[in-house]
């Protein structure tokens, strides 16, 4: 068997999916993932000229709704009128996408990011658009855009976005700022209070066994290993800080925050008091002794990214 199937569904077809068993962390993403623009409250739009990602982010995952990737003429000497021309179709299908995936009523805020004066422009056309139209809705919510530099129109380029102290104020109340702050924070309290933040299997487990976890932060790679008993063991770990009162924040691999946790095992955790003894752990020995849990291979995976 292998760890992943293909199944084509048709849009709008109702099907039933069943497990041998339902983990709480199984239904709680797949809660997230029917209808994720009721939960995203932050939209962005990545552009340069000839492109845009027209996004929605969630607190575990960056969704691209739409995509646009058009031919831009060059401009000629004596002759802007074809480049112009090209620019304003741009922009068309841009606001186009964007009043057709962007749920005003649940986002607080929409990114429009891009390098040079692209996201200026565009800004500038949307609002002449909308005082030709009477577009109310525009009007309303004009005050949730904010123009931001990026250094490209690809999606990567959220990262450095949301990265952005300003932007980081601006976006003080929205899930996803709340997750990139979350991996902010363990980075700084690694570097100034070592005794209260652990990565990796064994220090993370070693920390729950104790109550210590105040924040775990899981990427949910963790949860699709094709062994049984390692992702049960996963969701034990989940349920308990849960259970004794921690917050458990699960990262998704399609959000660039959970890329970068990914690159620190996928396991972090912020605990609520020193364990220096910890530090003295040699994490070697973690595949020795996960053997006896039938997830070796799983160690072994975490261990290398």
């Amino acid at each position: 068997m292998g760890a992943y199937h293909t199944l084509d569904l048709e849009l709008q077809r109702k099907f039933t999916l069943t497990k041998t068993e339902w983990d709480s962390v199984a239904l709680e993403r797949i809660d997230m993932a029917v209808d994720p623009s009721k939960k995203a409250d932050l939209g962005a739009i990545v552009m340069q000229e000839g492109l845009a990602n027209v996004c929605l982010i969630t607190n575990s995952m960056t969704i691209v709704r739409a995509k646009i990737d058009m031919n831009i003429p060059k401009k000629r000497r004596g002759s802007v009128q074809q480049h112009e021309k090209g620019l304003l179709r741009f922009y068309e299908s841009v606001l186009q996408a964007l009043l057709r995936h962007f749920n005003f009523d649940v986002l607080k805020c929409v990114l429009i990011a891009s390098p040079g004066f692209t996201k200026d422009q565009f800004f500038e056309y949307m609002y002449s658009f909308a005082t030709k139209t009477d577009n109310k809705l525009l009007f309303e919510h004009k005050s949730k855009f904010v123009l931001v530099h990026s250094s490209t129109g690809f999606k990567h380029s959220l990262k450095e976005v949301l990265q952005d102290p300003v932007i980081q104020t601006r976006l003080s109340d929205t899930k996803a700022s709340q997750e990139v702050r979350a991996l902010e924070h363990f980075y700084k309290t690694l570097q100034n209070d070592s005794a209260r933040a652990f990565y990796g299997v064994k220090h993370v487990m070693l920390a729950n066994e104790a109550h210590a976890i105040e924040c775990l932060l899981i990427s949910d790679k963790l949860f699709r290993s094709i062994d049984v008993q390692t992702r049960r063991k996963y969701v034990r770990l989940v349920d308990e800080v849960r259970e004794y009162g921690g917050e458990v924040k699960i990262f998704s691999s399609l959000h660039v925050s959970g890329e970068q946790l990914d690159q620190l095992t996928g396991l972090c955790a912020l605990l609520r008091f020193p364990m220096a003894e910890l530090e003295d752990e040699d994490t070697s020995d973690e595949e020795t002794s996960d053997e006896n849990d039938g997830d070796k291979d799983e160690e072994h995976q975490v261990n290398d990214n």
